[in-house]
């Protein structure tokens, strides 16, 4: 059974390495060109908890807007790398059983003294075994490629997409795809149509956890900073930022999302008092609710944990739902 589960799988395998192998050879080069290009602006100097002087965090400053200004654009490629988990439920998982039952492959097999449930143990548990190492190395090169534009965005490892491309949660996303591939398979019992649905489900599943459930893994702080003055606190950078805001001393937005930074004397150019023209009151604030960024791993935790267990639930569906294709 593990020879024939191979020898179906052989050339899919092959080209997955493949791929993994172009991709390997596009975003290694990149990667070490961010990471000389880092260095060379001192960048890892900037991000030290340490206090800068004026100058040095003007120079900072600069260093960070240039970093981004260059490599802004390969924000556009990550939005296509959190596409590869999907790919792999695409090709990996949606085939596995319907293609056996769109064929009719599956009644000979079943028939040669392989009982379905040993058949959907084996396939399901080699194929699950090959996603985990594929995804385990997806995780940890993308965590690589990754850690120096994470390192210069302000919302840092936190931040939407990049959380996503590295550390654990790949793992937890393939093998749901994968998993979600297989029980489409078993009650759409073609493979077009079962791919279609995972495809769905998956972007649906994935966009209502990140939306809805995410933001509350663990309750949101909140932080309050004067208008005046420096304002903006330290150790701000990296923060997952749910909402902010301008509010007046008894608690009422006055402006959402939006922050504001006054000089000393709270004197605007025009000599008014600062924030005037948006109603503020003596006292007014900035506000924040966010995720503390020490909470990445947490998080990451937390996620995977969700994404394994609705594999491991499909997936005992699925082999239920073999019991009785006919």
């Amino acid at each position: 059974m593990i020879w024939l589960t191979w020898r179906q799988h052989r050339k899919l395998a092959l080209y997955t390495l493949l791929g993994f192998a172009v991709l390997a050879a596009v975003l290694v080069p990149i990667g070490l060109s961010m990471r000389h290009t880092f260095a060379d602006l001192g960048l890892a100097e900037c991000l030290r908890p340490s206090a800068l002087s004026e100058a040095a965090a003007q120079t900072c400053d600069v260093g960070l807007r240039r970093f981004s200004d260059r490599y802004d654009s390969l924000n556009l490629v990550a939005v296509l790398l959190i596409s590869l988990p999907v790919l792999v439920g695409l090709f990996w998982g949606a085939p596995l059983v319907a293609r056996e039952v769109e064929q009719g492959t599956h009644r000979f097999v079943w028939t040669q003294g392989v009982g379905r449930t040993r058949w959907a143990l084996v396939k399901f548990g080699l194929v699950g075994g090959a996603v985990v190492l594929l995804s385990v190395g997806y995780g940890l090169g993308m965590s690589w490629w990754v850690a120096p534009l994470t390192q210069a965005a302000h919302e840092g490892r936190l931040g939407v997409i990049v959380f996503d491309l590295q550390g654990i949660v790949p793992i937890g996303y393939t093998l749901f795809a994968v998993a979600l591939g297989i029980f489409a398979g078993t009650v759409w019992k073609r493979m077009l149509p079962a791919m279609g649905i995972t495809l769905a489900g998956f972007i649906g599943v994935r966009a209502a956890i990140e939306m809805l459930a995410r933001p509350h893994y663990q309750p949101a702080r909140t932080r309050t900073f004067p208008i005046e003055g420096n304002g903006i606190p330290e150790g701000d950078r990296g923060n997952w930022i749910l909402a902010a805001g301008i509010r007046n001393p008894d608690g009422t937005m006055v402006a959402e999302n939006a922050r504001i930074q006054c000089p000393p004397g709270g004197k605007g150019p025009d000599g008014r008092a600062c924030g005037a023209e948006l109603g503020l009151q003596p006292g007014a604030y900035n506000w924040e609710l966010y995720q503390p960024a020490d909470r990445f791993w947490l998080f990451q935790g937390i996620e995977t944990g969700i994404f394994v267990a609705l594999a491991v639930l499909l997936l005992y569906l699925a082999v239920r739902r073999v019991r009785r294709i006919a």
